[in-house]
């Protein structure tokens, strides 16, 4: 029995379930190991780094959160491209988006399928089942509505804002200030290669802009979960960073064991569960939010007709788009099996969505320089696009591949120009 429809998104997220979601696409596995890492190549100067990326957020969540509450729509980017641009633009960016949610998130689902593996001692063939299960998860509750979507969400953010809490709390009385001299034990220029670094922990805001059409007030509460979620996640990051530099934990310890060293102050001998959980949600938390974001722009470009019609369909009653969600099994089911058959390397192949998503960066502050008025956004549009376009030249051979993607979506928009 066909459930299709073409009825509108539902309307029932609200500022609370946007905070979470929000904050459920940015912090990924990322905040486990960068604070270690910054640390490792900055020493004690790597919390400058964190400081000045946050700070460099701020222009860029502005230009979102302006976007998002004059164009609620569920094509996000692509929708602004459209409007700044025209329809050859939205199709290239319904093209770029194609090469990162269907690779991206089951390397995203087995990096939080091998912390609950590690723990356990699992084989590879058990971490992917694990990963599989995670992929699964997301799939069901998004194609049962947002609005179950954004309380699971709410559930999930929670608990890594507890667990990160009480990491952070348990280690302030062992922070000394011996290891913070020397402060920069290399020079400044380390803090400028942790800012790149850095990038990834902060790449996550424009998957929300999907949603804006189904918030309940958007000119209201768009601008409030972004600017709650900033404010949120960099608290969490600065603070995270200064006990990690603060205990000497990143000295002479590979990068999950830095952090586990922090969390038995708290934890005992539960240390290892508590990394491991922590690793599962916040890994899941990123997958949660992408997809429900990835789906929704397939849905919006094609009930554009960018995309086949077959994909413009809602839900009857759930009033999702069920059908971009189930073509996902098939498509994350060989994502995963490619990775376990072959045995590729993840550090590789994400650096390949990674520019994808820098690209839809500057495509998104670009149209936003274009659309919004002069003011506070157009500018902060204007300074995030030099500064994208500044991290997409240390892309290295990955920046080739959303050139070819984009090729691929010019030529489809030709082509059905020609047709029409």
């Amino acid at each position: 029995m066909d459930q299709g429809t073409s009825i509108i998104l539902k309307k029932n997220i609200t500022w609370m379930h946007g905070v979470a979601l929000t904050i459920g696409a940015v912090l990924g596995s990322g905040v486990l190991v960068l604070p270690v890492l910054a640390a490792k190549i900055a020493g004690p100067a790597s919390i400058v780094s964190w400081v000045i990326m946050g700070l460099l957020t701020i222009p860029l969540v502005l230009a979102f959160s302006e976007l998002g509450s004059h164009w609620p729509e569920a094509g996000g980017i692509a929708a602004y491209a459209n409007h700044a641009f025209g329809r050859t633009a939205s199709v290239v960016t319904g093209w770029l988006y194609l090469g990162t949610v269907p690779i991206g998130a089951p390397i995203a689902a087995l990096i939080g399928a091998s912390y609950i593996g590690s723990y356990f001692s699992s084989t590879p063939l058990e971490i992917t089942l694990i990963a599989g299960m995670m992929l699964a998860m997301a799939l069901m509750f998004n194609y049962r509505g947002i609005h179950l979507s954004s309380r699971v969400q709410m559930v999930i953010v929670a608990l890594i804002g507890i667990i990160l809490i009480i990491v952070i709390l348990s280690a302030l009385p062992d922070v000394d200030k011996q290891f913070f001299t020397p402060f920069t034990p290399n020079g400044w220029g380390p803090v400028g290669v942790a800012m790149t670094v850095l990038f990834w922990a902060f790449v996550g805001w424009e998957m929300i802009g999907h949603l804006a059409e189904e918030f309940e007030n958007p000119a209201r509460d768009f601008a409030l979960c972004m600017g709650i979620s900033l404010f949120v996640i960099n608290i969490l990051y600065v603070m995270l960073s200064f006990v990690v530099v603060g205990t000497g934990a990143y000295l002479g310890q590979d990068n999950v064991a830095a952090l586990a060293a922090i969390a038995y102050k708290s934890a005992g001998p539960s240390t290892g569960a508590i990394i491991a959980v922590l690793g599962f949600i916040a890994c899941y938390g990123s997958i949660h939010t992408y997809v429900a974001g990835f789906s929704r722009l397939v849905y919006a470009q094609a009930r554009q007709g960018y995309f086949p019609s077959y994909f413009s369909t809602l839900h009857s009653a759930y009033q999702t788009p069920h059908r971009v969600l189930l073509a996902l099994i098939p498509i994350f089911s060989f994502g995963l099996l490619s990775i376990f058959y072959f045995q590729l390397d993840l550090e590789v192949i994400i650096q390949f969505p990674s520019a994808i998503f820098i690209a839809l960066y500057i495509i998104g502050m670009g149209s936003a320089a274009k659309l919004l008025p002069p003011g506070i956004g157009r500018g902060s549009a204007i300074l995030s696009l030099i500064v994208c376009i500044m991290i997409f030249g240390f892309t290295g051979w990955s920046g080739l591949y959303p050139f070819l993607l984009a090729a691929f979506g010019w030529y489809a928009a030709k082509r059905k120009k020609a047709g029409s």
